[in-house]
C-alpha cells in the first residue's frame, strides 16, 4: 500500500505537469495534511511523493474490473493515461482520494471515475456540489451548481441522496436539507414545480435526515419565512439542492460576489470513493482547500 510508513491519508494529484500541481503538494505535505503522491512532475518538495511509470499494473488492474467487469488488455491501456491511473489507484486502495481537474475538462474527470472508482451504492447520476463558507454563519452545501444541466426528478433524487452523504461527512451541524423551488408546498404551480416534488418523493425513503420541499430560499433559510409560508421546514437548511444548473451556478456565484462566500470545490460525488473536480483556473491556495475537503470525505 502507498500509505505504508505515514500515519497520513494519501492524496492522488494526477496533472504534476501543472506548476499549481506541484506546488499545492508540497504545502499539502507541509501542512500534513495529506501525503500527495503526484504522477507527471519531473521535481517535487519534500514529502511529495513523485511516481514514475507504473512497473506493475496488476493490483489497478484487478481494481478496475472488479468495479467494471472487462478486458484486462483495455484496462491496463487506461492506465497509461494519468486520470485513469489515479482513479485506479483510489480504487485499489492505494490512495484516499483524487484530485484532479486543472488540466482537463470535467467530463474528463468523470468519464476516468467512472470506469475506476465506480458509482456508489444506489446512486447512478455523478453530480457535484460546493461547501460554501459564508461570513456569519455556518457553511453549507450547495448542489448541483456545476454538472447536471437539466436534471430530471430520479437524477436530482440522486444529487439529494448524495449531497445529503457529502454534507454528513463535512457539517459538524446535523444535515437540513431543502429541495428549492420558485414554488413552497403548492404556491406556484408548473412543470419545475412538479419535478421537484416528484424528487422529493423519489428521495425521502433514500434520507437519514430532515429534508422537506419544494420550498422558496428564504422559506428554506428562515424559520421565520417558513412559518408565514406554512412550510413544516423550521428554517435554517444547510444543504440546497438547485432544480437546474442554471438556478445552482447563478445561487453560488450570487453568494460569492454579495456576501463574499467562499465556494470551495466542485466536489464530484455520487462515486464510491471521493474525486474532487477542481476548477481549471484553480489557485494553489484553492486547490490546498479542496486537498482538505475531499480528504474528510474519505
Amino acid at each position: 500500500m502507498v500509505e505504508s510508513g505515514s500515519s497520513l491519508k494519501a492524496i492522488v494529484m494526477p496533472e504534476g505537469e501543472d506548476a499549481r500541481i506541484v506546488e499545492a503538494a508540497g504545502l499539502i505535505a507541509a501542512r500534513g495534511i495529506a501525503r500527495p503522491l503526484v504522477l507527471g512532475a519531473e521535481a517535487v518538495p519534500e514529502g511529495v511523493v513523485a511516481l514514475g511509470a507504473l512497473k506493475d499494473p496488476a493490483p489497478l488492474v484487478a481494481a478496475m474490473l472488479a468495479r467494471r467487469p472487462g478486458k484486462a488488455s483495455l484496462a491496463e491501456r487506461m492506465l497509461t493515461r494519468p486520470l485513469f491511473r489515479a482513479g485506479a489507484m483510489v480504487a485499489a486502495g492505494q490512495a484516499a482520494a483524487m484530485l484532479a481537474g486543472v488540466a482537463h475538462p470535467t467530463r474528463r474527470v468523470i468519464e476516468a471515475a467512472g470506469l475506476t472508482v465506480g458509482m456508489a451504492e444506489g446512486v447512478a447520476t455523478p453530480s457535484s456540489f460546493f461547501l460554501m463558507r459564508v461570513p456569519g454563519r455556518a457553511p453549507l452545501a450547495f448542489a448541483d451548481c456545476a454538472l447536471n444541466v437539466a436534471p430530471d426528478a430520479a437524477a436530482l433524487a440522486d444529487i439529494a441522496v448524495a449531497t445529503a452523504r457529502s454534507a454528513g461527512a463535512l457539517l459538524e451541524e446535523p444535515v437540513r436539507l431543502a429541495f428549492l423551488s420558485f414554488s413552497t408546498h403548492g404556491s406556484g404551480a408548473g412543470a419545475s414545480v412538479d419535478l421537484v416534488r416528484e424528487a422529493v418523493a423519489l428521495a425521502g425513503p433514500r434520507l437519514d435526515c430532515a429534508f422537506d420541499g419544494p420550498l422558496q430560499a428564504d422559506a428554506a433559510l428562515s424559520a421565520a419565512i417558513a412559518a408565514k409560508k406554512g412550510a413544516d421546514w423550521a428554517g435554517g437548511a444547510n444543504v440546497l439542492i438547485f432544480p437546474t444548473l442554471d438556478a445552482g451556478n447563478i445561487g453560488y456565484k450570487l453568494v460569492q460576489e454579495l456576501v463574499g462566500a467562499q465556494a470551495v470545490g466542485p466536489f464530484l460525488q455520487g462515486f464510491a470513493q471521493p474525486v474532487c473536480d477542481l476548477s481549471r483556473g484553480a489557485s494553489v491556495a484553492d486547490i490546498v482547500d479542496a486537498a482538505e475537503v475531499v480528504l474528510r470525505l474519505a
